[in-house]
């Protein structure tokens, strides 16, 4: 008498399963990317350059390491050089990066680490330690790239710039333009 194997037809059916129940649930537990992190402290996504590959962020202390691909600088609007190391780290808060490490902007001949990003209404201060200076926020709603920063002659992506929406903010309150 021939028994029928369960085994056989049982196996791909339980690998299926557990391959369905494995892609499911990790979609729904996927972490917001590192721009999305950045906007959900009322920060816009155009103070990290495109291209973070990855960041750990410890939402009980706000301690945050973005990851580059290698080091990156530009320049922006022909006066401030950036440079980015590939690791930014700090810690952040609503409307706040303290600590910040792996960022800094040339002043005349000397290379300054930016050490803190303050949010204030319609504005980012950036402060390098003994001097700060405040940039519109409309400065900041698409990220540079490495290399060219916002002028970038063969960008393939299109850019649309649309007001910041920070929470608990009337959608208009930032369109001053």
């Amino acid at each position: 008498m021939h028994r029928p194997r369960l085994h056989s037809t049982f196996l791909p059916l339980l690998l299926l399963l557990l391959n369905c129940s494995c892609s499911c649930s990790s979609s729904a537990t996927e972490k917001p990317t590192a721009y999305e992190a950045l906007q959900s402290y009322g920060f816009p996504v155009g103070l990290l350059p495109k291209g973070v590959l990855d960041y750990d962020l410890d939402e009980s202390t706000g301690a945050f390491a973005a990851y580059l691909d290698g080091s990156c600088s530009f320049s922006l609007e022909g006066s401030y050089q950036l440079k980015y190391s590939s690791t930014i780290s700090g810690r952040i808060s609503t409307g706040l990066l303290t600590s910040l490490k792996g960022v800094s902007v040339k002043v005349l001949f000397f290379w300054l680490n930016i050490i803190e990003v303050r949010l204030l209404d319609d504005s980012l201060r950036f402060s390098v330690g003994i001097a700060s200076a405040d940039f519109a926020l409309n400065n900041f709603y698409i990220s540079p790239q490495c290399g060219c920063g916002l002028d970038c002659p063969d960008d393939d992506d299109v850019v649309t710039r649309s007001p910041l929406r920070l929470p608990g903010r009337h959608p208009g309150a930032l369109d001053r333009s």
